[in-house]
């Protein structure tokens, strides 16, 4: 049984790589534009069709994917060689989250009943911020469902302030009579 690629372990080299060289963005804009492209099931049926030879899609890759750095253009060609050249996006993601720890920042998903204007978003993200010790970025969503306060995600991390889960509480406690 042929072993699964692990993105992880390929974008933690990519990131000692990055280090060495201090050249985090760079990684950073490569991958992203390589993880465009594989979103593309084309350009993945390309590289991954066994009948053209490497050179041929070294010459694709520096086709398709013009300013790539020599190193990116090496890894595409690692991982087309070793038939993994669906993980580029997942790479993306790892690397991300490895230069995201670096730098201390941190990602938060934030869901709300109703919209949120950009003085609450900044209260939340303020408030996210002190509470984790590095500076959040957050994403939103809306979903009435939960009636109302927050539910973030912080990390590995929920912290759930909605009015749904309160009301379920309070009916736990009434229903067990504490």
């Amino acid at each position: 049984m042929a072993k699964k690629a692990n993105p992880r372990r390929y974008a933690t080299a990519i990131f000692q790589i990055a280090q060495e060289k201090n050249d985090y963005d760079k990684w950073q804009a490569d991958l992203q534009q390589m993880s465009v492209a594989a979103a593309d099931a084309s350009f993945l049926d390309v590289l991954e069709n066994p009948r053209l030879a490497l050179d041929v899609k070294a010459g694709f890759l520096k086709g398709i994917l013009p300013g790539l750095s020599p190193l990116a253009v090496n890894l595409a060609l690692l991982l087309v060689s070793r038939d993994n050249a669906g993980i580029i996006p997942q790479i993306a993601v790892e690397y991300t989250a490895l230069l995201n720890e670096a730098r201390g920042v941190a990602s938060a998903e934030v869901i709300t009943a109703v919209p949120l204007d950009n003085t609450d978003r900044e209260k939340i993200r303020t408030q996210l911020s002190a509470l984790t010790g590095a500076t959040v970025e957050i994403k939103t969503e809306v979903d009435p469902g939960i009636l109302g306060g927050v539910i973030a995600r912080v990390g590995g991390k929920l912290l759930d302030g909605s009015t749904r889960t309160k009301l379920a509480a309070l009916k736990r406690r009434l229903e067990s009579g504490i």
